[in-house]
């Protein structure tokens, strides 16, 4: 009796821990399950992302409520293409991604130029309205009526039957920025350099055929790219639209040598960086024999600064406050304007006199001083942590700190004793200085209108392509701050053709477009290189209207009706 008693307390033991070996166990083991299927699930899914001709994107409860094209079922977990707007459950997505088509890039057409409508079911974009009834499209809490790819209309699943239009699709709104399939499946049974065969085919296109090339830089300012790049392959061609970490400009504008001559615009989106990389493209095309080919250049800003799209009337920066349709509209309505683009040639001197000259090629502004100073802080912090420099307001604030710092340390004092400015071969005085800014374009400093200062003295006006650059001084990284709140005035140093800076001791920090360097004992020279085609747009209203409404005077797009101020 007493071992069956002492016996019991020992198996009650062993049944408490195998119960809780069971419950550490199988919960770890379900995890280890799950974690593996979650993963297996993904490789599938990344699979079938990648071989396939849909763009497909991750989608989920979260997102905005959508509808598989196929179960009809609400999806919880589910891809949609941003091309032509399928969307699919998980379990759907294989099946989807055989049966329903995605937007043809190129595809055989009738010699008229029209098409069929192509038809997605179900998640049409809110406040569409049916093109038969006038009613309201996609109420229903439910996979209804249908969306074309091309021409964006909707109708009611009742009402498709009684469209007038016979079935063919003209495209829409935006017919004359879409690139066909069927121009592009005609152009390619030609043979390349055809452009009197170009010109022929586009006769289809309409009379104002002028397809827009989309070009986003995803690394740019506020990360909206990403975004952009979908809703224009929705709108546009998905051929048109390219990924500029992915596509260099060079090889998307290869594009613009299938389209008759003169008549391709660019649509850069991001910073000006971005717009000089893309202009640098168009250079080489030029170099290459291909002058006929190349396209006027638009800007969607993305960028910090943004101060080239700020000068011709795109505005300071966007944030999506208008929508894409409202873009491609605007782009319709500009105007081709030159914008002069400049020879930076930096030679240095001394014991570094051996090394070959350093050549660039400037849009907006060179500097030397405080304002390049700061660049170069900047520049050297985001290529250390670049994922915290990934929004607008954090790179502007990196920008206030390393301003505010030089306003106390004043790093680039005495730059008049250390410094030769000629303008077209005149020596020209310096004033106790710490800055010297070369203007191209009216905005300088994120939407600062560095030439005209306060507005309250007469100045010679300024042109985008008058042949002509602007040369300011500044005292410091104070007077700037003063000169962006129009409060103070530059130190106006003349206009001129060719600007000489001779940098005689110690080593500066220079600047072009933004791009900062330290540069010891050299010779500067600014020449005219060549001209760029970019679109001015006539905007009814800009960041700085109310300011500079009184001083429009002084600086007028080229070309342009009547006289205006540039943003």
């Amino acid at each position: 009796m007493e071992g069956e008693e002492g016996g019991e307390p020992a198996r009650d033991e062993w049944r408490l821990l195998a119960w809780t070996a069971l419950a550490v166990l199988v919960p770890v083991a379900l995890t280890l399950w799950c974690s593996v299927q979650r993963s297996r699930r993904k490789m599938l899914i990344r699979d079938i992302f990648r071989r396939s001709k849909h763009d497909w994107r991750y989608t989920d409860l979260f997102n905005k409520p959508t509808y598989c094209c196929l179960c009809a079922q609400h999806i919880l977990q589910g891809a949609f293409c941003e091309c032509c707007g399928v969307c699919a459950d998980e379990r759907c997505l294989r099946r989807a991604d055989r049966s329903l088509p995605c937007k043809e890039i190129m595809a055989p057409g009738p010699g008229d130029g029209s098409l069929a409508h192509r038809w997605v079911r179900g998640n049409v974009p809110l406040c569409s309205y049916c093109a038969v009834c006038q009613q309201q499209c996609g109420t229903q809490p439910r996979l209804c009526d249908y969306r074309c790819v091309w021409c964006q209309t909707t109708v009611h699943d009742d009402c498709r039957p009684g469209l007038a239009d016979g079935g063919r699709c003209d495209l829409g709104e935006f017919r004359s920025l879409i690139i066909p399939p069927q121009y592009l499946h005609r152009v390619n049974r030609l043979r390349r350099g055809q452009a009197d065969e170009y010109r022929q085919l586009a006769a289809a296109c309409g009379p104002n055929w002028m397809p827009v090339l989309v070009l986003a830089n995803t690394r740019s300012g506020n990360n909206m790219a990403e975004v952009l790049l979908g809703e224009f392959k929705t709108l546009l061609n998905p051929v048109q639209v390219f990924d500029l970490t992915q596509f260099p400009p060079t090889k998307a504008l290869q594009l613009c040598a299938l389209l008759p001559a003169g008549c391709a615009r660019v649509l850069v989106c991001g910073g000006d960086g971005t717009v000089g990389w893309v202009l640098d493209a168009i250079d080489t095309m030029k170099l290459k024999g291909q002058e006929q080919f190349v396209p006027r250049v638009t800007i969607l800003p993305l960028g910090t600064g943004n101060d080239l799209s700020n000068s011709l009337g795109w505005g300071a920066g966007y944030a999506g406050e208008i929508p894409v349709e409202q873009v491609l509209r605007n782009i319709l309505d500009a105007e081709a304007v030159k914008l002069d683009r400049w020879k930076v040639q930096v030679t240095p001197k001394g014991y570094y006199s051996f090394r070959k000259p350093k050549v660039l090629t400037m849009n907006n502004y060179f500097s030397v001083g405080p304002d390049a100073l700061m660049a170069l802080n900047f520049h050297a912090h985001r290529e250390k942590v670049p994922s915290l420099f990934n929004s607008r307001i954090i790179n502007k604030a990196v920008y206030f700190f390393y301003g505010t710092k030089d306003c106390l340390v004043q790093e680039c004092r005495d730059l008049d004793k250390r410094v030769e400015l000629e303008l077209d071969g005149e020596r020209v005085p310096l004033p106790s200085l710490e800055g010297i800014i070369v203007l191209n374009i009216g905005y300088w400093g994120g939407g600062c209108r560095l030439w005209e200062g306060m507005g309250d003295e007469p100045c010679p006006p300024t042109r985008l392509d008058d042949g002509l650059l602007e040369v300011v001084g500044v005292f410091g990284s104070f007077h700037c701050a003063q000169i962006q709140v129009k409060v103070a005035n530059p130190v106006r140093l003349g206009q001129a053709h060719t600007v000489r800076l001779v940098l005689k001791s110690s080593r500066m920090p220079m600047q072009v477009d933004g791009e900062p360097w330290a540069q010891g004992p050299c010779t500067v020279t600014i020449t005219h290189k060549t001209h760029a085609l970019m679109l001015y747009h006539c905007a009814d209203q800009t960041d700085d209207e109310d300011d500079n409404s009184s001083s429009s005077e002084h600086e007028a797009p080229p070309s342009a009706p009547a006289p205006g101020p540039e943003g």
